[in-house]
């Protein structure tokens, strides 16, 4: 079940997607009832979490990489997923109501809950790999929700910017996470948490540290990295609330606390995250005083109760971890449903701009109260859960001592308490209280239930846990602070009242100068407003430039659209690390004793140098070059029959027909000699890299060649037919050992078919176009397009080349053959086809579609391989037995076959597909008109000789 939770929202994704076709309220109740569903398996794991059991589901996926499918629920995770599951059901509610008509509801759902799965998948997982794979996803699938509203440059601009910014810090947490994995020895969490001495003694702590912490802090915009999320205001509402409550920002806190228990407590830690933390919570609770944007204003506030957080963390003592936690669940509750309720002013007055707005309290009175319980509680003001985690925390900041001053930090804290209650009370007062004003863009009214609903659900908790910490809240935060803290918890109390202590005073001094500010808002503001600050996204955006500059400027020296000089470069570094690599280290040479060449083998080798010469010399002859490449291909082929491997000639001289036709149609259209480009200087430059590069290799082949070698043949030899149900060892390994491999490739080929299609589909427009249509054959045309000796062969070749394409497959099991090599036989009796009777012709005749063979190929494939998992065998794990019929006797079936099937599919529409493009290409070039498909097929009937008239005795 836990293997369920971690997937529904991802595949659930669907489902408001499927719905919307049957009205915006279908698309809502889907995406609700997948989310509903995932927070009911949720709670039911919850009793046993709560009373101190991990739930774990473990699936081995690629053992030998580390990377299983590894998922644990401990109560940590159930407080995270259930704010991610709980706050976003009400997200959903909340913009079925929010959203307008033009919007496209269907997919903002479908972005929501891909959202939704990849936060839950980081809660979840106990695999760091696996973790970082949602971790990536949480950045793309939030670029997808802060854009939703792509018509908008600032949506697209915030956008661009959270997934540069997120997504740099990912490849940060990338490199630390997996320092951590190879420090532990395992990439499971929760090996990881077991290994604190371990890691904190490591010299790679540091750069763990550091790494990790990059992750950390762009995720949950901590200073300086804090400058996107406010640009993310751009997104809807909703994913606003979403977002600074319970996903995203989190997800940063969610790491700190999950490797709290490894990696706090040196002072390393505490230097580099309690003040990192200190300083983005009072920068950003000053920047948030004078945002007149409503959703500015919270979203500084959230990077300030982010600081607020991270400080705690940073601290780095149980107790702070634990106020940290109820502080989690707090700032979770009171944030959403101020979001929620800016987006309803928003709705409702017209505008989010505070110097427009004023006296709602009257006009919205159900909206007001939401606001002022909500707001009261991000001040920290009694009795509601924003005080006790505030009074919490002043208290541990007062006894925390920052570099040998013991006053600084609890100053700090307290000044950024106040300045948190001044802008909490700036948007309670300056929204909903003064004068009513007359000029609002809209007239203000209180909204339906759907708007109103979800936030009030929020303030029930905030008012709920205020008033009864310890029986709402107090055994979730037990167990939790028992998972951060990875043992008993320090005692605390969960209680309005902590006596007469310095956090007492803190807050009193900070409600009280916090009131005083925000009555003399408007003077400060405008000494504010005069200020000349650095602007963090100014200076972002000046620095992408000047990258974006830099990158372009060496594109443009390196990437000038020169093959020659790409290939030069690739080479010219293969060559000097690897001539590097072989005198830095020594060489000593082999001794395993060489086989003496045959006369045969030194007759095939001299032709193959020949051919080579002959490529090197005449290479600007492109005719000519062909031919001579198709030897070098004949030559390795018998090469491959002389050492016994005959399936691999097969494939190589079928592999060399193909390509060397393709290569003629494409060259057709190409003047048949190259012009000369390269100067002497160059073209010493480029054989002396040769020279060098083959050296290289072929030193290489003979290091290996005479040294001893433990080769896994064996293996192969032994299992083939066992494991497999065949004797030829070299297909077994392709579609039974190596099917995974085999099944990679079809794509890849599959996708080059593909590629090709875009390739040339635009060539017959723009300049390429026109090129084309001014194309004239620059040798002479043989006036018989196509030669009747010709056609008649290969009329004659067609049925026998695919019976041999049949059996080369039917016996490719146990006989050297199979599905790749009969596709290409089969693909070359089509491709004769084109070449001796025409395009038009073939064309005509062959019904099946390209795309479609290709497609059906890989599934085939894929079901094959898949049907195996049904049986708790591997992926392409092959299934045989042997059958008798009368009169044929006894045969072997093997699931191979079907694979071979998907293969050989795949194969012959890949080729078919690349030849009709060149074909359609070539017939615009030659201006052919399309032919009757009843015409005879080298006879064009515009220049057929008229029939004489018939006679009365003709008749």
């Amino acid at each position: 079940m836990l293997l369920v939770l971690a997937l529904l929202p991802l595949i659930g994704a669907l489902a408001p997607a499927l719905a919307i076709r049957r009205g915006r309220n279908a698309s809502a109740l889907a995406a609700g009832a997948v989310t509903l569903a995932a927070l009911v398996i949720l709670g039911s794991f919850a009793p046993a979490v709560l009373a101190g059991e991990v739930v774990q589901a473990r699936i081995d996926w690629i053992p030998l990489l580390g990377l299983n499918l590894n998922l644990f629920l401990d109560a940590l995770g159930l407080m995270f997923a259930g704010m991610i599951l709980g706050i976003g059901l009400l997200v959903i509610v909340y913009a079925r109501f929010y959203l307008a008509k033009a919007d496209p509801m269907g997919r903002f759902f479908v972005y929501l809950l891909l959202f939704q799965g990849a936060m839950t998948g980081i809660v979840l997982s106990d695999n760091v790999l696996l973790l970082l794979i949602f971790w990536e996803l949480t950045s793309l699938s939030s670029f997808l929700l802060i854009g939703f509203w792509r018509h908008l440059p600032e949506g697209r601009q915030g956008a661009r910017m959270a997934l540069a910014v997120t997504g740099a810090g990912g490849l940060s947490l990338i490199g630390g996470l997996l320092i951590l994995g190879n420090i532990a020895g395992s990439y499971d969490l929760t090996v990881i948490l077991q290994n604190r001495e371990a890691i904190q003694a490591s010299p790679l702590y540091l750069p763990a540290l550091l790494l990790i912490l990059g992750g950390c802090f762009t995720k949950s915009a901590q200073f300086p990295f804090h400058f996107w999320l406010p640009h993310a205001m751009a997104a809807p509402t909703p994913v606003s609330a979403y977002l600074h409550s319970a996903t995203m920002v989190k997800a940063g806190i969610f790491m700190l606390a999950r490797l709290w228990p490894v990696l706090s407590g040196t002072g390393e830690w505490f230097y580099l995250v309690a003040t990192t933390g200190l300083v983005t919570m009072v920068f950003a609770a000053v920047v948030a005083l004078f945002k007149d944007d409503l959703k500015g204003l919270l979203a500084y506030s959230t990077i300030s109760h982010l600081g607020f957080l991270t400080m705690l963390f940073g601290f780095g003592t149980p107790m702070a971890a634990v106020v940290g936690v109820f502080h989690i669940l707090n700032h979770a509750t009171f944030k959403a449903a101020l979001f929620m309720n800016a987006g309803i002013v928003d709705h409702e007055a017209g505008t989010r701009d505070i110097k427009r707005l004023g006296g709602l309290a009257t006009l919205m009175p159900i909206a007001a109260t939401l606001a002022v319980v909500a707001g009261l509680s991000m001040a920290g003001i009694p009795p509601l859960n924003g005080f006790i985690s505030k009074e919490m925390m002043l208290e541990e900041a007062s006894h925390t001592v920052w570099w040998s001053q013991p006053w600084l930090v609890p100053a700090l804290a307290t000044l950024g308490a106040t300045f948190s209650v001044a802008y909490s009370f700036r948007y309670i007062v300056h929204v909903y209280f003064g004068t009513t004003r007359t000029d609002y863009p809209k007239t203000p009214h209180d909204p339906g239930i759907g708007l109103w609903g979800p936030p009030a659900v929020l303030v029930g908790l905030v008012v709920a846990i205020g008033l009864f910490p310890a029986v709402v809240a107090g055994p979730l935060v037990e167990a939790v602070s028992r998972a951060v803290i990875g043992g008993e918890t320090p005692y605390y109390s969960l209680s309005l009242w902590h006596g007469v202590t310095p956090a007492l005073f803190m807050s009193l001094a900070a409600i009280g100068i916090g009131a005083v500010i925000l009555g003399a808002h408007r003077p400060i503001a405008a000494v504010w407003h005069r200020l000349v600050l650095p602007d963090a996204k100014t200076l972002f955006d000046r620095g992408l430039e000047a990258a974006t500059r830099a990158t372009v400027a060496f594109t443009d020296r390196t990437q000038n659209g020169s093959l020659e000089r790409y290939i030069a470069m690739f080479i010219g570094t293969a060559v000097v690390v690897g001539f590097a690599g072989f005198f830095g280290f020594g060489f000593v040479a082999g001794d395993r004793p060489t086989t003496p060449a045959s006369p045969m083998a030194i007759v095939a080798w001299a032709a193959l140098i020949t051919a080579t010469v002959l490529v090197l010399l005449h290479h600007r002859a492109r005719y000519l070059s062909l031919i001579y490449i198709g030897i070098v291909g004949l030559v390795i082929s018998l090469g491959f029959i002389h050492l016994s491997a005959p399936d691999l000639a097969l494939t190589q001289i079928s592999v060399e027909v193909v390509t060397i036709l393709l290569m003629l149609l494409a060259l057709n259209l190409l003047p048949k000699t190259s012009p000369r480009e390269s100067g002497l200087p160059r073209r010493l430059r480029d054989g002396g890299l040769a020279v060098l590069s083959g050296l290289g290799v072929g030193g290489a082949a003979w290091a290996v060649m005479t040294r001893p070698l433990d080769s896994i043949s064996a293996y192969f030899w032994e299992n083939a037919y066992s494991g497999g149900g065949g004797t030829n060892v070299v297909n077994v390994i392709l579609v039974d050992f190596r099917g995974f491999d085999t099944f990679g490739e079809i794509i890849v080929l599959g996708i080059a078919a593909l590629a090709i299609v875009a390739l040339l589909e635009t060539v017959g427009t723009g300049a390429s176009g026109r090129r084309i249509l001014a194309w004239a054959p620059d040798t002479p045309r043989s006036p018989e397009h196509h030669p009747m000796m010709l056609v008649v062969a290969t009329r004659l070749l067609l049925p026998l080349a695919v019976m041999v394409g049949l059996y080369i497959f039917l016996r490719g099991h146990n006989q050297p053959g199979g599905g790749f090599i009969a596709g290409l036989v089969i693909s070359i009796a089509i491709l004769m086809q084109y070449m001796a009777s025409g395009y038009q012709f073939a064309a005509q005749r062959l019904r099946a579609d390209h795309h479609t063979l290709i497609g059906l190929g890989v599934l085939i494939a894929a079901a094959t391989g898949l049907g195996s998992l049904l049986f708790g065998a591997p992926f392409m794990t092959t299934a045989f037995d042997y059958f008798s019929l009368p009169v044929i006797g006894a045969f072997e079936l093997a699931t191979a076959m079907l694979f071979d099937v998907g293969v050989a599919l795949t194969v012959i529409g890949a080729v078919i597909l690349a030849l009709a493009q060149l074909s359609q290409v070539a017939q615009s070039a030659e201006k052919q008109e399309p032919l009757p498909a009843d015409a005879a097929m080298d006879i064009d009937p515009s220049r057929a000789p008229p029939r004489p008239a018939s006679t009365e005795a003709d008749r």
